[in-house]
């Protein structure tokens, strides 16, 4: 397997304040990286790092094989980006709105009627296809929303809070196409949530991120070697406990 995705020492300083502190790690093509954290812990920083949405005050972000800070345009070809306070256009139908971020990409218009018709049975979009994306439902946006991230076919996936507001079975159905995703396509997927039941299921490793600092780096099972609980959730929260603790008593 080829390595996608490397964050280098990632740090960010907001003034005197470090939002995250020397962040490294790395994920390899067809594998799902979990990057979890508390709210404030840096993670969201640490994902417009890589995307290139925030430039870091130290490190380095590299998007197969292009640095996010010197190659920006070739790395960001390579990556699909879906945040959760990115917001579709209006006044575009999902087709209209595929065509159009794909044109941005400029991806080959053969091409790309193809990939948007591929996108839009995938996703299951024909239904609404030609309904404005104001009048969608929650879940409807949101499945145009990942499939607007892949139009242009990218090697990087980096998917942030992907299920939020979604019922049991849309949500089932984002959870599946990631997974194919990673296991048929070969993608590198960056999958961050506040579900750790979703991690758990999905993620073959997993980073934590606390008070700016990466303070786990493995497996499911690692974590929960470490601190002797039996589910996700439960070590989690030991973890975020534990660091806690050390790092107040300084």
């Amino acid at each position: 397997m080829s390595t996608l995705i490397e964050a280098r020492g990632l740090i960010k300083d907001f003034g005197d304040f470090r939002a995250v502190n020397n962040v490294s790690f790395q994920v390899e093509a067809g594998e799902i990286f979990g990057l979890l954290g508390p709210n404030g812990a840096g993670k969201t920083t640490t994902l417009r790092m890589l995307s290139g949405l925030l430039t870091p005050s130290g490190g380095e972000a590299i998007m197969n094989s292009h640095s996010m800070q010197k190659e920006q345009m070739a790395a960001r070809r390579s990556l699909g980006f879906l945040t959760g306070d990115m917001d579709l256009y209006r006044r575009l139908n999902p087709r209209e709105l595929l065509m159009y971020f794909g044109k941005l990409y400029e991806t080959p218009k053969a091409e790309l009627n193809a990939r948007v018709d591929r996108l839009i049975e995938a996703f299951g979009i024909t239904p609404f296809v030609d309904r404005h994306c104001e009048k969608l439902s929650t879940g409807q946006k949101q499945r145009v929303s990942i499939a607007r991230t892949l139009v242009h076919d990218p090697k990087i996936v980096v998917l942030d809070e992907p299920t939020t507001g979604l019922d049991i079975m849309a949500s089932e159905f984002i959870l599946q196409f990631i997974k194919k995703m990673a296991r048929e396509e070969g993608k590198a997927l960056i999958f961050s949530t506040h579900n750790l039941t979703e991690v758990e299921r999905l993620c073959d490793r997993i980073g934590i991120i606390h008070e700016g600092d990466l303070v786990y780096l493995g497996d499911v099972a690692g974590i929960k070697k470490q601190t002797g609980q039996d589910t996700l959730p439960q070590a989690f929260f030991e973890l975020v406990k534990e660091d806690k603790m050390a790092t107040s008593s300084l």
